[in-house]
């Protein structure tokens, strides 16, 4: 049988503070003082610590859905629906399966099962599909033919699955990688359309998802997009008005209830330490697609969800079942969840072999799955089918760290090799994960809290690192609520229960509603949240990477946020204290950016002529509309990422120190005209590692300009 090696396709086809009054900032900061407690990093003995990891209970980074952990399935894989394979996922708090199985979806017919021009292995149809979801306790992701199907296909599969077999799927995408149809040059997607813009396709999903309703209107629709700074993100083809998201999203926003996206660390040459290193590139990415979002859906984008339906290291060859994948695999969970997705799917539940290397030790057999299909290459073979992979452990110990309901906090870490996630359960525990990226050293780690106070009793710890053949218990003693030890290139997690009379749990007052952003100007924002059982106040707090700070209260749900700075973006959370004070558990954060002034004495036009992945041309226009000419101008923006530069550029002289660029006027230039009467124009070429979102706010001599 052919296996699959590619990421959803076959083998054979080839990314400020707020200003606030002084004192009601001093009362509420008292107030917090008191509440919030702080336990420091002390340690049992005297020996320096490798790192430390300070956590912060009430920076929320978000609640864990019932899909937050997925894995794709696949028509083609015989071993799909094993009963191991339900064990083995249900084992590891699997709430996603999707099928049937990336780029075949556009192949696929649900009702004939058959996939023309590929492989379909007995035993893989719908229904017995279903059965392993079922008995898995997940839901199904399930991907409607686009590219050879119809609408009426699609509805007519929505009509089986939940009219007459009662399955309640809520989750349907529409085609797979539709924008590698060949539309930008490279194709591997399946499209029979003529037209293969994104403009047609958006028309499409606008017909699927009526169709698909029609039948049941409790189904989600889902599109797709590009993942922002991995290719063909930026790309324009001939003839379309901007590149495959901005396209298609304005056109679909009002008929979809998620987007779906894909994301891998690399191509098949990626080390782990490559891959480790390109994770941090996919917040910037989830970021801007909820921007997106954002400017196209409006009000009812916090409505519109993110899933990611593939991630992998690389997108196929070696170093994929190996300890390091492993590693990642707990890290991109987490890492994706506490930036705003609702589902991440693991590619692939089986995959299998291809190129064997030897890593850390082990055989690596070039395999994109969580468990082995038993498969061989020449005289190499890999273990009984459904053996678990690392990556699989990986997933696995993520369900340690935190379930459905519970919620992420902020947690960071002073060493560059150790990494940290951490969740405040539901009951009122926190849990901790530490990885260790180091291959050749442990890690001893102090552990410092603030808006949680550890019990003495001593924490629950399950370590997954080399010698362990599943997540292995810790020994009394071996770690404590201050500081523990992790061995290299492991996984260890750690559950706190909370001091007595202290906590959320010990709290009156139940957990806020989301924000949501009501209005918003160059300087105020008015947010609104649903109410809190037990509530007497409620504390707006704003989050800064793991720390927070109070920006707002109220007696009441709603609150108007001031003096904010023109195009700054912000993420907030609320808290409800009880009458004696405590406080909750914070809500799922909001983030939302600040306008620009529509009277501003200047405009900026900024536009991106053309893009190309990890790099771009743009030109920028600036307007004087003041009363008085400008001599010797300077032009300031922000850029939204880190990994964003400017390479060169032509009229003006560039400098960038981080994320802030200054550009001067050129010797010589002459003075811009009051009332608009001139303008002065740049260009420049830069660079991007990752997403390349437009700067939110540009300054002529330090006044904020309105976008021309």
């Amino acid at each position: 049988m052919p296996a699959p090696h590619g990421p959803g396709r076959p083998a054979a086809t080839g990314i400020r503070p707020f200003a606030r009054g002084a004192a009601v900032l001093a009362v509420a900061t008292a107030l917090l003082t008191s509440l919030v407690g702080v336990a420091p990093a002390a340690s049992p003995t005297t020996d320096v610590a490798d790192a430390e990891v300070q956590v912060n209970a009430q920076a929320s980074l978000g609640r864990l859905s019932d899909t937050a952990r997925g894995v794709n399935t696949a028509v083609w894989d015989s071993h799909m629906n094993d009963p191991e394979v339900a064990d083995l996922m249900k084992a590891a708090d699997v709430g996603a399966m999707r099928y049937p199985g990336g780029s075949y979806a556009d192949i696929y017919h649900w009702e004939t099962h058959t996939a023309p021009g590929g492989y379909v292995a007995p035993g893989t149809g719908f229904d017995a599909f279903m059965g392993t979801v079922r008995a898995t306790g997940a839901q199904p992701i399930l991907i409607a033919n686009y590219g050879s199907g119809t609408p009426e296909e699609a509805a007519g599969w929505v009509r089986y699955a939940n009219i007459t077999k009662a399955y309640g799927a809520k989750y349907w995408e529409i085609g797979n990688e539709i924008y590698g149809n060949g539309h930008y040059g490279s194709g591997w997607e399946h499209d029979d359309h003529q037209d293969k813009s994104p403009r047609e396709y958006a028309r499409q999903v606008r017909a699927y998802a009526a169709a698909m309703k029609a039948v049941d209107p409790t189904v989600k629709i889902g599109a797709v997009l590009t993942s922002p700074g991995e290719w063909p993100d930026g790309v324009v083809g001939e003839g379309d008005p901007g590149d495959w998201n901005n396209t298609v999203l304005p056109a679909v926003a009002d008929v979809i209830d998620f987007v779906s996206v894909h994301w891998y660390a690399g191509g098949s040459d990626t080390t782990a330490a490559d891959a480790s290193a390109r994770l941090a590139r996919l917040p910037g990415g989830l970021r801007e697609v909820r921007s997106q979002l954002d400017r196209y859906a409006g009000a009812d984008s916090p409505d519109i969800g993110i899933a990611l339906t593939e991630i992998n290291t690389n997108t196929g060859g070696a170093r994929l079942t190996a300890r390091p994948n492993g590693l990642f695999a707990a890290d991109a969970f987490m890492t994706a969840l506490e930036n705003g997705v609702f589902t991440v799917d693991w590619w692939n539940t089986h995959n299998g072999i291809d190129r064997i290397t030897t890593v850390d030790g082990e055989t690596d057999y070039g395999d994109m799955g969580m468990l082995s299909s038993g498969a061989c290459s020449g005289d190499v073979c890999e273990p009984a089918p459904n053996t678990p992979f690392h990556p699989y452990y990986g997933m696995k110990m993520t369900s340690r760290l935190g379930v459905e309901g519970d919620t992420m906090v902020a947690a960071s870490s002073s060493a560059q090799d150790v990494t940290a996630h951490a969740v405040l359960r539901r009951d009122g525990r926190l849990s901790l994960m530490l990885i260790n990226k180091n291959p050749d050293a442990a890690r001893t780690v102090d552990l410092a809290y603030a808006g949680f106070t550890p019990s003495a009793t001593t924490p629950e710890a399950g370590r997954y690192a080399r010698g362990d053949s599943d997540i292995t218990a810790l020994a009394a003693g071996e770690a404590s609520a201050s500081r523990v030890t992790v061995p290299p290139y492991a996984l260890l997690t750690l559950t706190l229960e909370p001091r007595a009379g202290t906590g959320p749990g010990s709290s009156a007052a139940g957990t806020p509603g989301t924000p949501r952003l009501d209005g918003v100007s160059a300087t105020a924002a008015r947010l609104s949240w649903t109410s809190a059982t037990g509530a007497a106040r409620y504390l707006v707090q704003e989050r800064d990477g793991s720390h927070t700070r109070l920006v707002g209260e109220a007696t009441g749900t709603s609150v108007t946020l001031r003096n904010l700075p023109p195009g700054s973006t912000h993420t907030v959370h609320v808290l409800a204290a009880d009458a004696s004070g405590r406080l909750s558990a914070p809500s799922s954060p909001l983030t939302f950016t600040t306008g620009i002034p529509s009277d501003a004495a200047c405009t900026v036009t900024y536009r991106r002529d053309t893009s190309w992945g990890n790099g771009f041309v743009s030109t920028v226009t600036v307007r004087n509309l003041s009363d008085t000419p400008i001599t010797g101008w300077t032009v300031d923006w922000d850029w939204p990422t880190v990994r964003q530069t400017v390479s060169s550029g032509w009229n003006a002289t560039f400098h960038q120190t981080g994320s802030h660029v200054r550009v001067t006027a050129p010797d010589g230039a002459g003075p811009l005209a009051p009332g608009g009467g001139s303008t002065a124009s740049f260009g420049f070429v830069g660079a991007n590692d990752g997403p390349n979102p437009d700067p939110t706010a540009f300054r002529l001599n330090g006044a904020v300009c309105s976008s021309g």
